[in-house]
């Protein structure tokens, strides 16, 4: 890689050092914002009492992948042997803008992330472990298959465009019923899929596809919450188990009729678990 990607950066609520700051990660094909939207008013100060975080607490931002969301246009030289933690690099310096708003930069921030953005949150524990204060890791994995099925995605895309996996995301991401039920939230989720630079999703595929921290985990010494959907099959419950068992002393959550993109299904359960890290109730 020659340039460091540009992410997209939203800042949902940035005041000050008087606060945590909880960083968001989105899936593949979904902008950070479309994804977390539902849970962002329940994690900076709307959620349920039962959390135990008072109205306000928390700053929050987020983070989109290259030519997702707000993310700009990716250029050749950012997209060339992309990797996850090359990823993970970038949303420290995304982190560390938001950081120079508050006067804290350089300090230790909470981390939740989704699919991809749950293995860029296994990077930044692993490369970065003196800035994460703890991690939900929602919908992801350790390895997420084959390098080869990701090459041949990506390929497709490159070739067709990203209205070519509309059909399969919509399977995928969602639970039964979900789209009955939330036609809105499953519609503004997927036209962001078909609005994704092809080139940034076909180099993220293959990212994807070379991301494999299988038996590395067992040095983080930070609270970890996994979070499963138990509906999801591209990263069932033994995904997000696999991490629990690997991290000392990470708590396993698996949300019942969920599937993949979990934050947007079931946002207030998602924010309650977050919350709690974030209050200490998992503990490394």
């Amino acid at each position: 890689m020659t340039a460091r990607p540009r992410l997209g950066a939203v800042e949902f609520l940035v005041r000050d050092t008087a606060r945590p700051l909880l960083v968001l990660g989105p899936s593949l094909g979904t902008s950070v914002s479309a994804l977390w939207g539902d849970a962002v008013g329940l994690l900076t100060g709307a959620g349920s009492a039962a959390a135990g975080v008072t109205t306000g607490e928390l700053d929050v931002i987020g983070w989109d992948l290259p030519g997702h969301g707000v993310a700009p246009t990716p250029s050749a030289d950012e997209l060339e042997g992309l990797s996850i933690a090359d990823l993970a690099d970038a949303v420290l310096g995304v982190v560390e803008r938001a950081q120079a708003r508050r006067g804290d930069v350089g300090a230790p921030f909470w981390y939740a992330g989704v699919s991809v953005g749950g293995a860029v949150g296994q990077r930044l524990l692993l490369d970065a472990p003196d800035r994460v204060l703890g991690a939900a890791l929602i919908c992801t994995a350790t390895c997420f298959g084959e390098p080869s099925g990701w090459a041949e995605r990506a390929e497709l895309v490159r070739r067709a465009g990203t209205p070519t996996q509309v059909e399969a995301a919509a399977r995928r991401w969602f639970g039964p019923g979900f789209l009955d039920r939330e036609p809105q939230v499953a519609l503004r989720l997927l036209a962001g899929l078909q609005t994704a630079d092809r080139f940034g999703y076909a180099a993220v595929c293959e990212a994807v596809g070379a991301h494999d921290l299988r038996g590395r985990l067992g040095v983080v010494g930070v609270p970890v919450v996994a979070i499963a959907g138990s509906a999801d099959p591209a990263t069932p419950p033994a995904k997000l188990e696999e991490i629990a068992d690997a991290v000392p002393g990470a708590r396993l959550q698996v949300l019942d009729g969920a599937a993949h993109l979990a934050p947007a299904e079931r946002p207030q359960a998602v924010a309650d678990l977050v919350r709690e890290l974030v209050r200490g109730r998992v503990t490394a």
